[in-house]
């Protein structure tokens, strides 16, 4: 067994725990300890929903070999993992067969041990779901650690896990990231694998891929998950990373029309357009006006999708009486949809994307903010009503620049960059699709600025305790 000093050493992400497990510094099955250990200690936050009796078999390769892997209540299935998607309308059955998704992150090494909180089918940025538990911040237990993979954020933010699976939507990789203090990457639309068997996919506009500690474990993660194995369809071919970009810095407020940021978020934006700029890239401003009509639309039509979907599970067989309030209202608003409403709808993502790219002629990166206020208290998104509308108002005022990024199919990043009050100060890169890597990099310069540094260690304060 190791000392205390060697775990003392050891990095806080999921890349440094792979190095000491490939060095002997621990074994895997004292990993997973740990982190079951923490999860236990950490039980309070509710981050967790599922955690496995028995201990998964350790991976015999892959550079993320023996770290403990938490699995998202929702998406691609992992064969082993019972989800129900936050939700009373389905029973916790294990899934029988892994995802291709699922695949990858067993082929990288991971160890799946358990499922992570999720708001009922993912309908909220925040993740309070009526079957239970409520997921807290790690950060500030009286606030949300938003949603909807609120739970893998929280758990990652707690020190349970260096990473977690998450899928966004909406933002659900992003604002749960941005809440507690983590990087979340939304991928370009097709870079992921979806099959097969993943029915949430909502016409393109959903991806999932993870919440972690580091830019350097989301940069380590993206070979092992991307690209297709088969199928007729090419990657998104990724754009280049060159020294000097041109990043449109988003500016403006209410009075150009657009959304009301915290004085604090918009300085953070700032520090961030300046810090790039010291390293050699060209800041250009962008005013939000220019962004208004794509966010408008990309929230219609993020209204349209979301309800045909949930309209469709009534009508596979789910029983709307076991909905929150909230999603049955959805569902409903859904059932109601025309053939013609959906194919508008679909008119306009395309419109939406062929706006944003136009918008890319100006500039090569996109930097807004991410959360417009701090992390909402908890019951911010009450789903014990029956109003789509002032929920989808909710979330738009609390994430104004996260679905655009969705709808268009573009890959998104936030990391903090800074903090105010104890929490993080998070800001959102924006690229044209095949972007991702380019974001990254950009990402790894500005945590590089060491404006954030996690207020709890992986495993606890200190690394391990006392192992």
């Amino acid at each position: 067994m190791p000392n205390s000093a060697a775990l003392l050493e050891m990095p806080d992400d999921a890349t440094g725990l792979a190095a000491a497990l490939a060095q002997g510094v621990l074994s895997a099955d004292r990993a997973l300890s740990l982190a079951r250990a923490r999860a236990e200690a950490c039980a309070d936050l509710g981050a967790l929903c599922w955690l496995a009796e028995a201990d998964p078999a350790v991976a015999q390769g892959g550079p993320f070999a023996g770290v403990p892997l938490l699995v998202k209540d929702l998406g691609g299935p992992f064969a082993g993992i019972p989800m129900r998607a936050g939700s009373a309308a389905l029973a916790r059955k294990k899934g029988v067969a892994d995802s291709d998704l699922a695949a990858r992150f067993r082929a990288a090494g991971f160890r799946p041990f358990g499922a992570t909180t999720v708001p009922e089918f993912g309908l909220s940025l925040s993740t309070e779901p009526a079957v239970g538990p409520i997921c807290r911040n790690p950060l500030n237990p009286a606030l949300s650690a938003g949603g909807s993979s609120g739970g893998s954020a929280a758990a990652v933010a707690a020190g349970i896990v260096p990473l977690a699976h998450a899928t966004d939507a909406g933002g659900s990789i992003r604002v749960p990231a941005a809440a507690c203090g983590l990087v979340g990457l939304k991928p370009s639309r097709g870079a992921i694998p979806g099959g097969p068997g993943f029915g949430n996919h909502l016409g393109g506009i959903a991806t999932e891929f993870a919440v972690t500690r580091s830019i350097r474990d989301a940069q380590a993660l993206w070979p092992c998950l991307t690209g297709h194995a088969r199928g007729p369809f090419p990657d998104p071919a990724q754009l280049p990373t060159e020294e000097s970009l041109s990043i449109g810095l988003v500016t403006g407020g209410p009075v150009t029309g657009g959304p009301e940021i915290a004085t604090e978020r918009a300085e953070a934006i700032e520090a961030a357009a300046k810090a790039l700029e010291a390293i050699g890239h060209r800041i250009v401003e962008i005013d939000a006006k220019a962004l208004e009509p794509i966010r408008k639309t990309s929230a219609r039509i993020f209204d349209r999708i979301i309800s045909a979907n949930l309209a469709t599970l009534v009508r596979a067989g789910l029983n709307p009486e076991h909905f929150e309030p909230l999603t049955r209202a959805f569902a409903e608003r859904g059932a109601a949809l025309s053939a013609v409403d959906l194919w508008q709808a679909t008119e306009a993502g395309a419109g939406a994307s062929h706006a944003l790219w136009q918008l890319f002629e100006s500039c090569d990166v996109l930097l807004t903010p991410m959360l417009s206020t701090a992390p909402p208290p908890l019951g911010s998104f009450p789903t014990d009503h029956a109003e789509p509308e002032t929920q989808l108002a909710r979330m738009d005022a609390l994430a104004p620049y996260a679905a655009l990024a969705n709808i268009t199919g573009a890959p998104a990043l936030t990391l903090p960059f800074g903090a105010h009050d104890g929490l993080p100060l998070p800001v959102q890169l924006i690229s044209p699709m095949g972007g991702d890597l380019r974001l990254l990099a950009l990402g790894a310069a500005l945590e590089a600025e060491r404006r954030w540094t996690h207020p709890i260690s992986l495993f606890g304060p200190p690394f391990g305790g006392n192992a």
